[in-house]
């Protein structure tokens, strides 16, 4: 047996999971396994796969990785099981009849080396044959078992072998019996389905922590019971934060009386002494061992999905983010807003580098707003601005209205920016890379405007975590959360493409084939050489071989190169097919791009090939008719409700613009330019029943909204997107306490007030699903 599965093996199970054929699983597997990307097979193997996007190459990818993680665990157990000569033909044939891990380990638990139990105390007091006696005889009504129990008693000061009664030796069997049925494999997958089905999760809070305040954002959860089928991620990860924080006490449990009858069934026996033995055994099999076994492998994979189910939530915000419109490149001004310490102002040239920079009073006295809005003013005139940035933190909305009143020309648009995580990015590394000389309040004010002009490019060089789209990022599994995040990253970057002459080394290193080191070498290449003048030019950069050309040169972008090729998506290994169509056309390749009717006339039937057939060709198509096209929708102006700025400002029914800031299992939040996002829950996103947010919303989404509550005193906004929504005074609504969307501590959102709801975003809404009301 190979000490390395080989991922080959898997290709008829992963094609019958997915429902593909076996030829797009073995081809992908194949491709995966040289080194190529996942955006690069979906980009340009299409012909391999059947055209299969990046979920399903990914898919098969993980499947893959969680496959041989199996193999290899299956071959550990046949070596643990051959070197104690226990690999007996039929165990051998379970083990590797076992098709997933808890099958796998429900072999091998009766012969998994055990710590020191009760059954192995009694099994070197040599008891089992007592309990095989007992096991073999519980169908024999007229069984002498006390007689039998007695031959079992060792008078001895030792303690490890003596048995000074019957009683003792009739305990040590019922132990060893109690393991037995606890260690087989058919009765364990038998409980898990009672549980799966009727499973039951509670939680209480602590008697000592019932009045602690740090405990209040618990309070739903205080006594709190729920089918297991049925609990949503959020509130399992919201219960398991209560516990890890020490205010609350969860478990999962399965009716009692169904599992000792199911094991009653399976074991017990029907008359005489040995059967009362035998159900006294089982009982505490269950209550003892199975219970709490079967109640921790629940909490694992309970929590397996509920951090599956999170990250997925995550990646999907991020990707909405990451995708959100890019103004382009426009002279800029960006302002960080503040009140005490003044508004730090940087003006940004079209590519985004920085000019000049100060701080403006904007917010504090009207004198030194009229002052600053001058000053403002010249500004504009001298750099010749085109947009005004203001980051929606602190002082954001008065900010705006201070720049509204400078007099600026109708014609620039000012535009309030999420500067989520532009203070993660002002002191990271890469900003003091970039900005040695300046302080944090610069490079967040430069964040701020360059995530305006292109919000891909500069998010890229910040931890997607630290972004704030997620739902209990700080809880799940976080190598699972990074991997799905490098995904999405590498999925949004690919998919944009990249211009090689203007793009940091952060947005290189997503980059299909790339990685950080060839990023800094293009760099290098680049200040030394000046910029390249073809994709060709890029193998001159050391590290970037072929292998390395092939997966990441139709992701990047050569702008004025001399082949108009070398813009586009088209991949270099298919500019000779492109130069053939041009060929036969009798025009050149500037004609081909140029004009629609020569493109018309190709006919791709005419250039299919056994490496290139017709998804490739269409795609080529496309490509010609836009070369390099920016696939993210078009940029528009958005702008809050005027008077609106802080939460005392809301009335109940008001309808106001939003910006969506976050979508979660329940709901989303929305930011209606008070400084505090408000929730809209799940029951309020449409006047139709909404089973998923995301249906419905995405993160940068500008929505339309009304107040349905506010509750100063608890921070939180309740908003409804119904169209006939019902209000209320009351408070307990909606949003506060910047969170990660999860239960618990609020996390700080960089150095802002703006927040989102408490914990769960509210009572209302959890006693809302419970009543059935969603």
């Amino acid at each position: 047996m190979s000490d390395t599965p080989n991922p080959l093996d898997f290709v008829g199970r992963i094609a019958a999971e997915l429902k593909l054929r076996d030829a797009q699983v073995a081809s992908t597997a194949k491709l995966l396994a040289e080194g190529a990307t996942v955006p690069f097979i979906a980009r340009y193997r299409k012909e391999a796969t059947g055209s299969m996007d990046e979920v399903a190459i990914t898919t098969i990818r993980d499947r893959m990785q969680q496959l041989g993680e199996l193999e290899r665990r299956r071959q550990a157990i046949v070596k643990s099981l051959e070197e104690r000569k226990l690999l007996t033909p039929e165990l051998k044939k379970k083990v590797a009849e076992a098709d997933t891990m808890t099958r796998l380990e429900d072999v091998f638990a009766p012969f998994r080396p055990k710590r020191r139990t009760r059954a192995t105390m009694a099994k070197d007091k040599g008891l089992e044959p007592l309990a095989d006696f007992i096991w073999d005889n519980r169908d024999n009504g007229s069984t002498d078992l006390e007689t039998e129990a007695a031959k079992f008693i060792v008078e001895s000061d030792d303690k490890e072998v003596a048995v000074p009664s019957s009683e003792e030796a009739l305990a040590g069997a019922r132990d060893i019996i109690a393991e037995r049925i606890a260690d087989d494999a058919e009765c364990r997958a038998e409980l898990r389905t009672l549980i799966e089905d009727t499973g039951i999760i509670t939680s209480k809070v602590l008697m000592s922590k019932q009045e602690d305040p740090a405990a209040q954002k618990f309070k739903d959860y205080f006594d709190w019971s729920e089918s297991l089928r049925d609990v949503p991620s959020h509130r399992l990860l919201a219960m398991r934060r209560g516990e890890k924080e020490g205010f609350l006490f969860m478990r999962i449990s399965a009716d009692q009386d169904s599992a000792i009858e199911i094991l009653r069934s399976r074991f017990g026996g029907t008359r005489g002494v040995a059967a009362d033995q035998l159900e006294l055994a089982l009982t505490d099999a269950y209550k003892r061992l199975l219970s709490l076994s079967l109640e921790t492998e629940f909490r694992m994979s309970t929590k397996k999905d509920a951090d599956a189910e999170a990250v997925r939530v995550f990646a999907d915000n991020l990707r909405e983010l990451l995708l959100a419109s890019p103004l382009g490149q426009k002279r800029t001004i960006a302002i960080d807003p503040g009140f005490r310490t003044g508004c730090k102002t940087v003006v940004l040239d079209a590519q985004g580098t920085l000019q000049f920079d100060a701080v403006l009073h904007l917010t504090t006295s009207a004198s030194q707003a009229r002052e600053s809005g001058m000053i403002l003013k010249k500004m504009v005139e001298h750099y010749k601005t085109e947009v005004i940035a203001i980051g929606n933190g602190t002082a954001s909305r008065e900010a705006e209205a201070a720049v509204r009143a400078a007099g600026l020309p109708g014609s620039i648009p000012i535009v309030v920016v999420n500067e989520s995580g532009a203070s993660i990015y002002s002191a990271s590394e890469v900003a003091r890379e970039e900005f040695p000389d300046k302080d944090v309040t610069v490079r967040g004010a430069v964040s701020i405007g360059r995530r305006l002009m292109d919000p891909l490019s500069e998010l890229v060089k910040i931890d997607p975590k630290s972004i704030g789209v997620g739902q209990y990022q700080h809880d799940v599994d976080q190598n699972m959360l990074k991997n799905s995040l490098d995904d999405t990253v590498i999925s949004c970057v690919n998919g944009v493409g990249v211009e090689v002459n203007t793009a940091s080394r952060q947005l290189l290193s997503y980059v299909s084939g790339l990685n950080s080191t060839i990023a800094t070498n293009i760099l290098e290449y680049r200040k030394l050489h000046g910029p390249f003048k073809s994709r060709e030019e890029l193998k001159q950069v050391p590290r970037f071989g072929d292998k390395t050309f092939e997966q990441a040169a139709g992701f990047l972008r050569i702008q004025g190169a001399e082949n108009p090729l070398d813009q586009s998506a088209v991949h270099p290994e298919r500019y000779a097919l492109v130069e053939k169509m041009a060929a036969d056309l009798g025009c050149s390749l500037e004609d081909l791009i140029k004009s629609s009717d020569l493109r018309k006339k190709i006919k791709l039937n005419d250039y299919v090939t056994p490496e290139v057939g017709l998804p490739t060709l269409k795609d080529i198509l496309d490509e010609l008719a836009k070369p390099g096209r920016d696939p993210r929708a078009k940029f528009e102006v958005f702008t809050f409700a005027e008077g609106i700025e802080k939460p005392s400002d809301l009335e109940i029914g008001m309808k106001l613009p939003g910006i969506v800031t976050n979508v979660t299992n329940f709901g989303a939040f929305v930011d209606v330019g008070v400084h505090q996002d408000g929730l809209v829950h799940i029951s309020q996103l449409a006047d139709k029943f909404v089973d998923d947010p995301n249906e419905v919303v995405k993160v940068g989404q500008k929505v339309n909204v009304t107040v349905t509550e506010v509750d100063l005193s608890r921070n939180r906004i309740a908003l409804s997107m119904k169209s006939n929504p019902e209000t209320s005074s009351r408070g307990g609504g909606g949003g506060g306490g910047r969170r990660d969307s999860g239960g618990g501590r609020p996390q700080s959102r960089d150095r802002r007030p703006r927040q989102q709801n408490q914990q769960f975003g509210g009572n209302w809404f959890d006693n809302a699903l419970q009543n059935g009301k969603r």
